[in-house]
């Protein structure tokens, strides 16, 4: 039954889901070549030969306006003058020329072009300028850009080759992407040799437009690529990369080199690519926290590629090693603990199996030497015992080439123990030509071969990490229920108050108020403008007590003799005002004395840790944790993290650090408060992300024991008061969006909250599942899904913990009057499409829930959603028979359009 169409226009139709918009650089159908010549040794020549000597399905066509034709085919003027237009146009012309050729291409209906040519900010302010000239006429006609100063782009399995290298990769299943031309070329180079294909190869140069967000967008869609390889100089958008990264990481491995680590080799990066570097530190949180693997070496990019490809990832990161020699285990064991892995405590019913087959000199440890004379069925019989210990994760068997060993029978005995699960299994076959057919076998056979025991190990280490990044990304954490008391406007009145008065430091009075607001303990401060009140406050306070700087203007007390301990007497408070305002006087001017602060002298046992944000300069905030105290910047134990913060992502920041051993308890010492530590973390990356006027803050010391947490002093640095709202840095990860945080009360009069998901709904969203009927379920999802498939925590793990710069799902939760508890009784979410500028959306309500306006009123706040996202139209896809939907699209304004024959009617709403 075809449903009415209401409210339509008779030529309306509904435009399907577009082509991804970058499409047009892996498969064009005719490429203009600007700049193709037919001068030997140069680059428009050697990109056009390319183009035409790998066939991809279309047209390509020089643009030369010297010449009537190039390497014999016809040449055109311009753009404009080309017989059909060109979907792709790649640009080898001298820099000053291509802002102009970019508006001519968008005008001529060009929808991507790669720029070849250098001379942009790699140059300086002039390049700069004329770089942001190319971009905003791209954006113009809406037409994106890869480059410039690149090397061009290969799609080996289409067959496009956009480049001026040597050739056309071999087609594969790794996608490469680089910001060094050259690199590129070599890489392709050592390819051919080692017979590594690639479904897509990218020089990405200055990213003007087309960025790694993009690229690994499109390539995490791409079926035909199963892993993303990027060398890195600079991360550029790095809200884009870690967005993206983020959702791709989860099913395809991303494996990032980044160059730059030293201060030195930063410089040449910037130099090369005239972006920042930023901290090095700070990328690795940032890759952390999105679930990139990065590797220290082009090597270990292509190993971990395949590695990954061919084994499962250890679910920790203890390994067994099996040999038949000591000194290569030893290599193995030595990069296994260098690199933070662990050799696995093998189990005593292990070792008692092991000693029923074993040699009598067998090592009797892990390693497990199984002596040099190890037959293949010896070998066998070792690995499928490690395999079997409860402690093992992973296992590495090594062999080197000894008179009596066969390397070729031995990795046909290892065969059968290629897939163990979820323990993976590496080999290292050492030597040369005597190991190569056992090589050949094991590779084959889905076991990764190396040369060498230690490169093995090393493997095995960022396989766990790669392990490690992505559990961040689907623990479920725990809500805690006191990060909604935050008393912002306080805040933001001591904040406003000082930058009124030209102040950028708060004093340490009013750091603590900070602090206090966001529910974070602090100690008793009372400020003391004379001596006498310091007598007096310390009186009421009681001895001993600590008397510090009370000043506007420093910051770092120590350093001018600010701080005074124990003090356990009126004549020792008396001493110390004098003391502390002496010394700051000689050493600054007494005009940054403006009294002093009396607390209590705390005297718990307990660990000194500092907890921080200061400003990167890519990534904005950036939150700290580490061991505290007068020495931090000696010891420099510390983690960094991007905020916001959950209880798991807080939790993951300290294990970082070296402190978190000691504060799980040590040497008879209580734990401290580890489920308190992790909640205040939560608070204070919610300070930081609500409260954008602080350009640095920290708690130094917060005294962590296990009968509390308080911060014993603080300080805040807030930006100048020349800066406007808009320069302010931006966060890398879109926090909570509050803002669609509103009440709803139905037909009935029962209250509901209507509201952004969060990561610690999976519970809620499993017994919300447990509600619908098959019925609902299949109009919703237009399949069948099962209890289990619906709930699996790999599912709701995607549904629950999303970004917010793609996707918003509002939940309805209601309190359920018979049990108090909270649930959820309806979900909706409208989520962009990567590379277009519109949304989907979809609703679900508990059928217990239906038919009070509840779905109405959730489609009406996705709409507003949309609106503020800047979404251009919101699509969806109703079941041809799901008429009650339909009957609401309508009525809130959609567009319906169905088609004989398809199980669903398109509905679509311009916003």
């Amino acid at each position: 039954m075809k449903p009415a169409i209401t409210g339509a226009k008779k030529d309306f139709k509904i435009r399907r889901p577009e082509e991804h918009p970058l499409d047009v650089f892996f498969k064009p159908k005719a490429i203009a070549v600007i700049g193709a010549t037919e001068n030997p040794g140069t680059v428009g020549r050697t990109t056009l030969w390319n183009l035409i000597s790998t066939p991809f399905g279309g047209t390509v066509y020089p643009v030369n306006p010297k010449r009537p034709s190039v390497l014999g085919i016809k040449a055109y003027p311009s753009v404009a003058a080309l017989p059909e237009p060109a979907d792709l146009a790649v640009i080898i012309t001298p820099p000053k020329s291509i802002p102009g050729i970019i508006d001519e291409c968008g005008q001529n209906g060009v929808k991507g072009a790669i720029v070849i040519s250098a001379g942009f900010k790699e140059l300086g302010p002039s390049g700069a300028a004329l770089e942001q000239q190319l971009l905003e006429n791209a954006r113009k006609h809406n037409l994106r850009v890869v480059g410039p100063n690149c090397l061009g782009l290969m799609c080996p399995p289409t067959g496009v080759n956009a480049t001026f290298a040597r050739g056309i990769a071999r087609p594969g299943n790794v996608a490469f992407i680089s910001q060094s031309g050259a690199l590129c070329t070599a890489v392709l180079d050592w390819s051919f040799k080692e017979q590594v294909g690639f479904s897509a190869f990218v020089s990405i140069g200055s990213m003007v437009d087309v960025n790694w967000g993009d690229l690994i967008d499109y390539l995490g869609s791409d079926p035909r690529t199963r892993s993303i390889l990027i060398y890195m100089e600079s991360i550029g958008d790095a809200r884009a990369f870690l967005s993206s990264a983020r959702e791709v990481a989860l099913v395809k491995p991303i494996i990032v080199i980044k160059a730059g680590r030293t201060a030195a080799g930063g410089k040449a990066a910037a130099s090369h690519t005239g972006s920042l570097t930023g901290s090095d530190d700070v990328l690795d949180a940032a890759f952390r926290r999105s679930g990139v693997l990065r590797v220290n070496s082009i090597a270990d990019l292509f190993y971990m590629a395949e590695v990954l490809a061919k084994q499962p990832r250890p679910k920790g990161p203890r390994l067994t090693i099996v040999t038949n020699a000591g000194g290569p285990a030893v290599l193995a064991t030595d990069a296994l603990i260098m690199e933070n892995g662990e050799l696995t405590e093998l189990t005593p019913a292990t070792m008692e199996v092991y000693n029923q087959f074993l040699p009598p000199t067998w090592s009797h440890n892990n390693p497990v030497d199984v002596i040099g004379d190890a037959t293949p069925e010896r070998y066998a019989k070792a690995l499928e015992v490690a395999s079997k210990d409860p402690n093992s994760d992973g296992m590495l068997v090594v062999l080197t080439p000894q008179d009596m060993t066969d390397p070729t029978q031995t990795a046909e005995h290892l065969r059968p123990y290629a897939n163990l699960g979820d323990k993976p299994v590496l080999a290292s076959w050492m030597g040369g030509p005597f190991v190569a057919a056992g090589e050949d076998i094991l590779n084959a056979s889905g076991i990764p071969t190396f040369l060498f025991p230690d490169t093995a190990a090393r493997a095995f280490v960022y396989m766990w990490r790669n392990t490690y990044n992505l559990r961040g990304l689907y623990e479920t954490p725990i809500f805690h229920r006191d990060q909604g008391l935050a008393d912002r406007e306080r805040v933001a009145g001591i904040i406003d108050a000082a930058r009124k008065s030209g102040r950028t430091i708060l004093t340490e009075f009013e750091s603590k108020e900070v602090l206090a607001a966001y529910q974070i303990p602090t100690v008793l401060t009372r400020v003391a403008r004379t001596e006498d009140e310091a007598v007096q406050f310390a009186g009421e306070i009681g001895y001993p007590v600590v008397l510090k700087l009370f000043s506007e203007t420093i910051t770092h007390k120590t350093d001018v003799g600010g701080v005074l301990l124990n003090l356990k007497d009126e004549a020792a408070v008396r001493n110390a005002w004098r003391s502390i305002s002496g010394s700051v006087a000689a050493k600054v001017g007494a005009e940054h004395f403006q009294g002093v602060t009396v607390q209590p002298m705390i005297k718990l046992e307990g660990y000194e840790v500092i907890v921080g944000s200061s400003i990167d300069p890519q990534f904005g905030p950036v939150l700290l944790f580490g061991l505290g105290g007068q020495l931090v910047e000696v010891f420099k134990d510390r983690a960094l993290a991007l905020p916001p913060l959950n209880s798991t992502l807080a939790r993951r920041m300290m294990e970082q650090t070296k402190i978190y051993t000691a504060l799980k308890g040590v040497r008879g010492r209580k734990p401290v408060d580890l489920a308190g530590l992790e909640a205040l973390l939560v608070r204070f990356s919610q300070l930081v992300v609500e409260q954008p006027w602080i350009k640095e803050i920290d708690i130094n010391p917060l005294l962590a024991s296990p009968e509390r947490l308080v911060a014993l002093d603080a300080r805040v640095v807030l930006h100048s008061p020349e800066t406007t709202e808009d320069q302010l840095p931006k966060l890398a990860i879109r926090p909570y969006p509050d803002q669609y945080v509103a009440p709803w009360t139905d037909k009935k009069g029962d209250e509901y909250c209507i509201r952004p998901i969060r990561p610690e709904d999976e519970p809620l969203m499993v017994k919300f599942h447990e509600t619908l009927s098959e019925r609902t379920v299949y109009q919703r999802y237009l399949q069948t899904l099962n209890l289990s498939q619906r709930t699996s925590h790999e599912r709701l793990t995607r549904i629950c913990f999303i970004d917010y710069d793609r996707q918003i799902s509002l939940v309805a939760e209601r309190k359920n009057p018979e049990t108090g508890a909270n649930e959820i009784v309806g979900v909706g979410r409208v989520q962009k499409i990567p590379g277009a500028d519109y949304g989907e959306f979809a609703v679900v309500i508990s059928d217990a829930f239906q038919g009070r306006g509840l779905g109405s009123e959730l489609v009406r706040r996705l709409l507003e959603v949309g609106r503020a996202e800047k979404l251009s139209k919101i699509h969806g896809s109703v079941l041809a028979d799901n008429f009650v939907m339909q009957r609401l699209c309508e009525k809130l304004g959609f567009r319906l359009e169905a088609t004989a024959g398809e199980p669903t009617v398109e509905v679509e709403l311009p916003l």
